[in-house]
């Protein structure tokens, strides 16, 4: 491959990205729409703001350069009684029956044959060491750090470290097969809800 090839396949890798990563923050945009209509009054979650929690690296490692790139994200939603918001950010503490939703977008990972949304519940929190993680907007980054150990392709999650315990009822559907609103209501919002109403 010449040189001109190259600044041309590489124009068009760029491209490409950023024009998932666009139609990714669309889908949570009206995912997040649709819950702020059902009856708890979902809000998404916001740890700094109006962002997605995902790994990320700057490190010239091998083993960092990996998370250069966004291959996997998430955020949470959260019933409006058991979050505050101020600002730009929501404070979510530890509170007896609290349960949250997490959407989870996999773009890429070893072993698997196209990108998928991983979506369910996280319940039964137990906060360990009352200082850190001290409330859900921490450990849902926590989450996404040690996402290999706690997404191991099973739907049922108990997990336990040395900071928190939770456990977790999660679905998967194919990214690529959610591509338009009745998708979504249907693969994604009727099926999360069904299983987070179900746990008390």
């Amino acid at each position: 491959m010449n040189k001109d090839e190259i600044v041309l396949q590489t124009k068009i890798a760029f491209d490409f990205l950023q024009k998932l990563y666009v139609e990714v923050s669309y889908l949570i945009k009206e995912i997040e729409g649709l819950l702020a209509e059902e009856e708890e009054e979902f809000l998404i979650g916001k740890p700094g703001g109006y962002q997605i929690t995902s790994r990320g690296s700057q490190g010239l490692d091998v083993n960092l350069v990996m998370y250069w790139l966004t291959r996997f994200l998430s955020v949470f939603f959260v019933p409006k009684k058991w979050t505050r918001r101020t600002g730009g950010r929501t404070t979510t503490k530890y509170s007896d029956g609290l349960k949250v939703i997490q959407i989870r977008v996999v773009l890429d990972e070893k072993d698997i044959s196209e990108p998928y949304i991983y979506a369910g519940v996280i319940y039964d929190i137990v906060d360990k060491q009352r200082n850190y993680p001290s409330k859900f907007e921490e450990l849902i980054r926590h989450i996404e750090y040690n996402n290999t150990k706690i997404f191991t392709g099973d739907n049922s999650i108990n997990y336990e470290d040395a900071y928190t315990g939770f456990k977790g009822n999660f679905f998967q559907t194919n990214l690529y097969e959610v591509n338009t609103s009745e998708d979504i209501i249907n693969k994604i919002i009727t099926p999360v809800l069904e299983i987070f109403r179900a746990i008390e």
